[in-house]
């Protein structure tokens, strides 16, 4: 009889053995990591938030275990007196260990939150507060390089267009919008004068500005008017700048109308599904690696303040598992510029052609990059003006 209650009482402390060193019971294992994503736009925009969002799901298939909440048209025409701080307080509740903000316009709340919510990690898309020095320990930066996709989208357009007048459809003005439309300034001219080898005097490149990442009735530039406007006045390329495809919906409706104009969206790899005929290429961000680089940092207990500024995988640049930025050339691209361009990207990966190179100056004859020197990434970062030779506001009225 004691050798049956031993070897019961044996088999009850292997139970419960079991049943402590379980990861599942004993230490929550089985919970998912959750991380929360503030999205300027609607999920499924076609353009900046979607490219974000579905990064988002990349996480999710990539690690195991972690799981993805969200908040879509954080902007104050959707979302009216709300702020980012009540938001991520929201997100907090509901068990987001990380919280993703991606838009320029959230930096203020963004840090404020981060603050608010010291044992939670945030990555704020775009800003600058670490290189400032406000950025709490929890609160991290990311961007891509697109200044290398937008001067692939501006080579594209120097290419094809007919007229020499390309159109670029902006957001606001601030320092990212303008290095984005200087970077595509810079591509067309390159293609332009060194594989076109036409006069520089012949080219016209025309910024115009609605005044936020897309369009808000009544407050402001109607983008379909826009580049309804730049068609009609002879510019038969238009590259966007902003978060979604109004640009290909014009260009299409010219088309019809027997117009041979093309249009170069933005943000979103496949943005130019649907508008095949009118469509150069989409350079593209592809986020998916960048959060996961932070989200395993954070699971391994290795977090450390970063202020990530990513480029292209130059080995391939649509590989979705490695390339921050990318390129997907349109099936309205030539086949002479699509070997162009092909030459032109491998050029920029092996350094052989720099852009951003002196002399350069803004539009108001102040020297950007000196002759022989090559801009530093603070000086594109924080870049001023546009750059002579372009036309259109350097500031918000």
């Amino acid at each position: 009889m004691k050798k049956q209650r031993f070897w019961f009482a044996g088999i009850v402390l292997c139970c419960l053995a079991l049943v402590l060193l379980s990861p599942a019971i004993g230490k929550g294992a089985d919970k998912p990591f959750v991380f929360g994503m503030l999205l300027v736009g609607p999920y499924n925009d076609r353009g900046w938030s979607q490219a974000h969002y579905e990064a988002g799901r990349y996480v999710e298939e990539k690690i195991p275990g972690t799981k993805m909440i969200y908040i879509d048209k954080v902007n104050p025409a959707d979302r009216p007196g709300i702020t980012i701080p009540q938001l991520v307080d929201d997100l907090v509740s509901k068990g987001a260990r990380l919280i993703i903000a991606n838009s320029d316009d959230m930096k203020d709340g963004t840090r404020e939150a981060a603050m608010l919510h010291p044992d939670t990690y945030f990555i704020h898309v775009s800003g600058d507060d670490v290189i400032t020095g406000k950025a709490p320990k929890n609160l991290s930066n990311l961007m891509g390089r697109m200044e290398y996709g937008k001067m692939m989208a501006g080579f594209a357009a120097a290419l094809m267009t007919r007229t020499g007048k390309i159109g670029y459809l902006g957001p606001l003005v601030n320092e990212e919008t303008r290095r984005l439309a200087a970077s595509c300034y810079l591509g067309a001219r390159y293609a332009w004068e060194k594989v076109l080898k036409k006069s520089p005097q012949d080219l016209s490149f025309q910024v115009m500005w609605i005044g936020f990442w897309f369009n808000i009735p009544g407050v402001t530039a109607d983008p379909n008017q826009v580049a309804q406007n730049f068609f009609n006045t002879g510019h038969d390329v238009v590259i966007s700048g902003i978060d979604t495809t109004e640009a290909l919906v014009v260009a299409r409706q010219k088309r019809k109308e027997g117009k041979a104009v093309w249009a170069i969206p933005y943000d979103y790899e496949g943005a130019c599904t649907g508008a095949e005929e009118i469509c150069l290429g989409v350079p593209y961000f592809n986020w998916g690696p960048g959060y996961v680089h932070f989200v395993k940092k954070i699971l391994e207990g290795t977090w450390e303040q970063e202020w990530l500024w990513l480029s292209p995988d130059w080995s391939d640049i649509n590989n979705p598992d490695t390339s921050n930025v990318g390129f997907l050339t349109g099936d309205a691209l030539s086949p002479p510029a699509r070997s162009a361009l092909g030459k032109f990207i491998e050029d920029l990966g092996a350094n052989r052609v720099q852009l951003f190179k002196g002399p350069l100056y803004y539009q108001d004859g102040k020297t950007f990059v000196k002759a022989g020197e090559v801009a530093t990434d603070r000086q594109i970062w924080y870049m001023e003006q546009l750059l002579k030779g372009m036309k259109g506001q350097s500031k918000a009225k």
